[in-house]
């Protein structure tokens, strides 16, 4: 095929849609601003960075909507997806990856595939003649932003945050545990149990942390899946316990108890020797982040390798502006991908962009864009972010997916059905691509 797309990002969403529409003969221009410069959230020079958790959640596909999708994904091809199953580190029944070896190898197929070419630098405008997707993510460049709010005629804007990581021998497992939740999975996380004197002045002390300063995004709105963990503790003194740091199901095998509150950690690397502290995106200052949190009798000694921070997420307004095959609206030819969109989560910024090469390859062959339906949740997704009426960023759940037509009163058999129902559209539309 002698036409070429441009692709703006080489995030998740935009390294799935040019790798998807090169191997199938499309010359691909892949803009990104790296390995030259990098953005406030990044560390790597490599494409597909992850910023935040190393975590795409839940891989049971049965039971999960995001696990679900992941199969979807797999069904369809997904580069990334099958670069995140080949550098998967243990995490119970989620998918979590080493990310450096997870970067890497998005990076190197796409260096490796002829029909892209990798062009570093900048984009400011988007060309209306050119097949184009826009994949840029949450911290689009300044010009770039103001090209997408004129094409769009709107944008928002919340935070977004990273949890600490702590080394693994600096881990007190005196006071910590290996395992999951009642036991389900390969216990593979590290519980940090606290009794109740030691959490009460815990989130007395989180409370009066001093946080650090929020610049020009003090009028964001924070997305609930992000919520830094001392705005959830302001919500009373229990929420943490009852949410982020429940200890059902947590027993410590040395004592058959459990605590009043546990932090879990969550393995970075395949090596473990860095552990992601669960649930604990912050904007405290880095100081207050040391003081607060080695307050958890395992944590009194943590080498912390990388503090929480807070960072800028932008979406657009994609109801108003995109079509559900992530077209925008005044112009077929222009596409977007990737958070900017709306789609809240790694695995459905993978969607995304999957969602959007396979439409721009339509619209290539001269034939209708594809419709996923909304029985899939990669289709699901695609038509929140095109109908919603109160917009908000969107994780992959069941909620957004049409109806079953049966009634179950079983939710394993609800989700089951909700699965065998969407994998086999995907199965059909496989077959039409």
């Amino acid at each position: 095929m002698k036409k070429t797309v441009k692709v703006v990002g080489a995030g998740l969403a935009g390294s799935e849609a040019a790798y998807y529409l090169a191997a199938r003969g499309v010359k691909v221009r892949l803009y990104d601003i790296k390995p030259e410069r990098r953005t406030p959230a990044h560390h790597s020079a490599d494409f597909g960075e992850l910023v935040c958790s190393n975590s795409l959640k839940s891989n049971d596909v049965l039971g999960n909507a995001c696990g679900l999708l992941k199969e979807e994904l797999r069904s369809l091809g997904s580069m990334v997806i099958a670069a995140a199953d080949e550098t998967r580190v243990p995490a119970g029944g989620a998918l979590a990856v080493d990310r450096t070896a997870f970067a890497a190898k998005i990076t190197k197929a796409l260096r490796e595939q002829d029909n892209i070419e990798i062009v570093c630098g900048e984009v400011s405008a988007v060309d209306p003649e050119e097949y184009t997707i826009v994949a840029t993510g949450p911290l689009t460049t300044a010009p770039l932003e103001k090209e997408i709010r004129r094409l769009t005629g709107d944008e928002l804007f919340f935070f977004d945050a990273a949890s600490p990581i702590v080394s693994k021998e600096s881990i007190d497992m005196e006071f910590a545990f290996f395992g999951d939740r009642y036991g389900k999975g390969g216990g593979d996380h590290i519980n940090c149990p606290m009794d109740k004197a030691t959490y009460e002045n815990f989130v007395t002390e989180l409370l009066a942390a001093e946080k650090a300063e929020q610049k020009d995004f003090e009028n964001a709105a924070v997305f609930e899946g992000c919520m830094p963990v001392e705005v959830m503790a302001a919500r009373g003194r229990d929420t943490l316990r009852f949410g982020t740091l429940k200890p059902v199901g947590l027993y410590d095998p040395r004592t058959d108890k459990r605590g009043y509150a546990c932090v879990q950690l969550r393995r970075e690397d395949e090596e473990g020797t860095m552990w992601n502290m669960i649930g604990f995106q912050t904007n405290l200052k880095w100081g207050e982040q040391k003081r607060v949190f080695s307050m958890i009798p395992a944590l009194k000694n943590a080498e912390f390798l990388r503090y929480g921070v807070m960072h800028r997420n932008t979406y657009i307004n994609s109801p108003r502006a995109l079509d559900k095959d992530f077209s925008l609206r005044t112009n077929k030819k222009t596409f977007f991908a990737g958070q900017l969109t709306g789609v809240e989560g790694y695995v459905e910024s993978v969607a995304s962009g999957l969602a959007a090469a396979v439409n721009v390859y339509a619209a290539l062959c001269g034939r209708e864009s594809v419709d996923f339906t909304r029985k899939t949740v990669m289709g699901a997704l695609a038509d929140y972010i095109s109908r919603a009426q109160d917009f908000q960023p969107m994780n992959a759940n069941y909620g957004i997916l049409e109806p079953l037509s049966a009634v179950y009163r079983d939710k394993a058999l609800k989700k089951k059905a909700y699965a065998e129902r969407s994998l086999e559209i995907i199965g059909k539309i496989k077959e039409n691509l």
